[in-house]
């Protein structure tokens, strides 16, 4: 019995301009991905300064503090909802909210409070207040620094002596740091 070895011939490489126009479609699709990146969130900034601009509305129609949202109950009188009877408000109208209430109000309202354009309006409502114009807003930050983030915007509501053109002040600066990160990334930088 006799073995043959054969061998096998080499691979033949693809032609050099196989390679290119793969290599042009694989440039095409990653710059079509930027710019979908881009797009989203430039859609995202504008729908944040809207919402933004409805939380202003919110609080021109009344204020809280120490508490999260008010609403007139079925014998007319005014009543406040906090953490502790948040259900109670079931489907009745809001007539009045604190700074992160009206965020979210504006946002939809208890069933939106953690969907992305309510949680990234405060996130840049907090770095508005108490961040440095020089850092990055942090868009995403963890779940303990967010909700540390919605109590320092909720004590510096309740303080006594801010008022709702205080609060109203803030909602301005951040609208116009919304419109500012939007030029930002229309520029690119």
């Amino acid at each position: 019995m006799t073995m043959e070895l054969r061998i096998a011939p080499p691979l033949q490489e693809r032609p050099a301009g196989v390679r290119q126009r793969w290599r042009e479609r694989r440039r095409e699709r990653q710059r079509l991905a930027r710019q979908d990146r881009l797009a989203a969130h430039l859609a995202e900034l504008h729908r944040i300064r809207a919402l933004i601009g409805d939380a202003r509305a919110v609080i021109a129609s009344g204020w809280v503090q120490q508490g999260w949202f008010t609403y007139r109950d079925p014998q007319g009188h005014q009543r406040t909802i906090n953490a502790g009877n948040l259900r109670s408000i079931g489907d009745r109208p809001v007539t009045g909210a604190c700074l992160v209430g009206a965020i979210v109000q504006a946002g939809g309202g208890l069933a939106a409070v953690r969907s992305q354009p309510v949680q990234r309006a405060l996130d840049l409502t907090w770095h508005t207040l108490f961040g440095d114009d020089r850092e990055p807003i942090r868009w995403c930050p963890a779940p303990p620094i967010r909700s540390a983030q919605v109590r320092d915007l909720t004590r510096w509501n309740d303080q006594s002596e801010r008022t709702s053109d205080d609060v109203v002040s803030l909602l301005d600066a951040t609208e116009r740091a919304a419109g500012a990160e939007l030029e930002r990334a229309r520029g690119g930088s």
